[in-house]
């Protein structure tokens, strides 16, 4: 059987960053999980001590925590900071850059609204950061069911469809006097998502391999499963299930942004023995 793995998978610049920034802080604690990957959160407590801390209470003066790449509500980083914690910020620049429009539109009288999934961490962060609050919605349907000003702006999860998006922004434009759309959605979400359409457009099984509460990894799986009746989303090699392959020729793989490269090969190593 062929396996051939999409143009662009794995790993974005943001994790990346944020591992980096991790394994330069040793006996530190990430306040909620750095990335959504928990094989690779082992790792870090493993081999840098890098532990997870989930409660904000629990951190004592002097102590040093390690900022989600997600970020964390607005409030939580000032008491961090009121409390003299070391703060190592390693939010995401793509999520922080909706955090500043979010308070900067909220500034300037806008009713903004945040495409996205309110319950995602991101979201609670980028959320907090609108004065006047926020309205999150995750589709056409709820968008419609809102009554806002006649200044809306119009920000997405990083994660997020463009094609959903782009729906939303024409439905807006029309209806409100002035309309501020923020293109929010990181070019490699854009990368991963283009490629895994085209590779599934080509095989007869697709493998997704990424974090079960990964909003990313999600995303890459329904769009797989578009174009492939036969994809399947697992956290690694464990997940495999052998009939999956019986009487397949060609095997897709693709990975979300916070999959390590090691649980991808992992995964090909495993699919080659089957």
């Amino acid at each position: 059987m062929k396996i051939e793995l999409a143009e662009n998978y794995g790993f974005c610049f943001g994790v990346k960053r944020a591992i980096k920034i991790a394994q330069e802080n040793k006996n530190s604690s990430t306040y909620g999980p750095l990335i959504h990957n928990t094989k690779e959160i082992q790792r870090l407590e493993r081999d840098f001590n890098v532990s997870l801390t989930e409660e904000i209470s629990e951190f004592k003066q002097g102590d040093k925590v390690v900022i989600r790449t997600h970020g964390i509500p607005k409030n939580e980083l000032e008491f961090l900071n009121k409390n003299d914690i070391d703060v190592v910020d390693a939010t995401c620049p793509y999520v922080t850059k909706p955090q500043q429009i979010c308070e900067q539109m909220s500034k300037e009288g806008y009713d903004v609204v945040i495409f996205g999934d309110e319950a995602h961490p991101e979201i609670k962060g980028v959320r907090s950061y609108a004065q006047n609050g926020a309205h999150v919605v995750t589709s056409l349907d709820a968008l419609k069911q809102l009554h806002l000003k006649e200044k809306v702006a119009l920000v997405a999860q990083t994660t997020r469809k463009i094609e959903d998006y782009i729906q939303m922004a024409n439905y807006l434009i029309p209806k409100y006097k002035e309309v501020r759309i923020f293109n929010t959605i990181c070019n490699a979400t854009f990368e991963n998502q283009d490629a895994v359409r085209r590779l599934a457009q080509k095989v007869d099984v697709m493998i997704i391999v990424g974090g079960k509460n990964s909003s990313n990894t999600k995303q890459l799986f329904n769009i797989a499963r578009e174009y492939c009746t036969d994809s399947y989303h697992i956290e690694d090699k464990d997940g495999l299930d052998p009939k999956w392959f019986t009487a397949k020729t060609h095997c897709g793989i693709s990975a979300g942004a916070s999959t390590p490269d090691w649980i991808i090969q992992n995964v090909i190593d495993s699919i080659q023995k089957l």
